[in-house]
């Protein structure tokens, strides 16, 4: 049964904070790449680069452990197991006095944040289904979309302060209040005569009941190529704004606000989404994703658009990934509910594995203009309309 109403609203925060923990762990530290550069005698772009695309490295390895084993020992277990390796990484990376042992502490960061993030899913799945699995996503999509638009201003609130370790040591203190919050007033979703009995072929016997449904894989695969897209810019968003369009003191801001244009576009969602539909919603935002970024590539070919056209642009795509966003995992998880657990890892794993070099092979191309970025964007929206359409046949 589904959460009174009140029991619902603490539900909906809970859930998004939890899925927030690793939008914070990227988006805080943002504003303090320039500092750990420094620290670390690593300045050049594409190496800053790895500090954010390395902990979306250690997400999707997470997801396909941590979450197929929620499927065994519950979800609450696991939410612990991973938090607490997010703590000891996050220790790591403070220490960090070398590029490659930051980025090892990245990596771990993320395989203990993708229990949060993986099992809050399982968790949705368990007490939702269909349309309003997606509406209840959506509204908890809005909730997580304010740490976007907020994570930059504490990143660099605390770095007016302090050094750039205190942004960890920030993380550090979000995550053991959520943990004590979700130990406290979250019940187990996952009773033990539901749970899968451990086994060596427990992942394996879950991937072959995956692939059994088409839609599940084809939606992955869409979340894959548009979380890739995303991945690019939250990569080199602080070059770009910074360094070619020299906006050093605002930067904190435009991210904000172009996370906004996201969450106004999820919460919309959310009150749409029962009449209209997922399937519907997403493929028309789609559309709207991919002809935007061949428009780009269009006007701005061979030139660098000004400071405001840039961000027009940037403002359709975001309102369109909150259209798409929450609408594609719930159409993932819809048929696979009987194993949502290896289902959200198996689906996380594969999306994120797909993310990593989409964002890597892209990403050093963006030396003197945003255009390869958009280039991206088409891409990734003009592969994924295709397989949208391969489902609704």
């Amino acid at each position: 049964m589904p959460p009174k109403k009140i029991a619902q609203i603490e539900f909906i925060a809970l859930m998004a904070g939890l899925m927030s923990l690793a939008a914070l762990s990227i988006d805080a530290i943002l504003p303090g790449l320039p500092d750990i550069g420094h620290s670390l005698n690593h300045t050049e772009s594409a190496d800053l680069q790895l500090i954010i695309i390395s902990i979306f490295l250690g997400l999707g390895i997470g997801q396909l452990i941590l979450g197929t084993l929620s499927d065994s020992y519950g979800r609450k277990p696991i939410v612990y197991v991973g938090v607490g390796l997010f703590l000891i990484a996050s220790l790591i990376c403070t220490m960090a006095h070398t590029l490659e042992l930051m980025l090892v502490g990245r990596v771990l960061q993320g395989i203990g944040l993708s229990a949060p993030r993986s099992v809050s899913t399982s968790i949705i799945r368990d007490l939702y289904v269909g349309d309003y699995m997606a509406r209840i996503m959506s509204f908890i999509a809005v909730v997580f979309i304010l740490v976007p638009m907020i994570a930059p201003l504490m990143g660099q609130f605390v770095l007016d302060f302090y050094n750039w370790e205190a942004v960890f040591y920030f993380q550090m203190v979000f995550a053991l209040v959520l943990l004590i919050w979700f130990s406290n007033r979250q019940e187990e979703t996952l009773p033990r005569e539901k749970r899968i009995r451990m086994s060596k072929s427990l992942f394996f016997d879950g991937a072959k009941e995956f692939v059994k449904h088409k839609d599940s894989v084809l939606f992955t695969l869409v979340s894959g190529l548009m979380t890739g897209s995303f991945m690019v810019y939250l990569s080199s968003s602080q070059y770009i704004f910074q360094e070619l369009y020299g906006m050093q003191s605002e930067f904190v801001y435009i991210f904000g606000g172009l996370a906004f244009f996201m969450g106004m576009a999820t919460f919309t969602n959310g009150q749409f989404v029962v009449r209209f539909g997922m399937r519907k919603l997403a493929t028309l935002a789609l559309v709207v994703f991919t002809l935007s970024g061949l428009t780009y590539m269009v006007v701005f070919r061979g030139s660098l658009p000004s400071f405001y056209a840039l961000l027009a642009f940037l403002a359709i795509q975001f309102t369109s990934l909150g259209f798409v966003f929450g609408n594609i995992r719930a159409l993932t998880m819809q048929p696979i509910g009987h194993i949502a657990g290896i289902g959200a890892s198996i689906s996380g794993f594969v999306s994120t594995v797909m993310a990593v070099p989409i964002a890597a092979i892209i990403g050093p191309f963006l030396v003197d203009n945003p255009l390869p970025l958009f280039v991206g964007f088409f891409l990734c929206g003009l592969g994924s309309l295709f397989l949208a359409w391969m489902a609704k046949r």
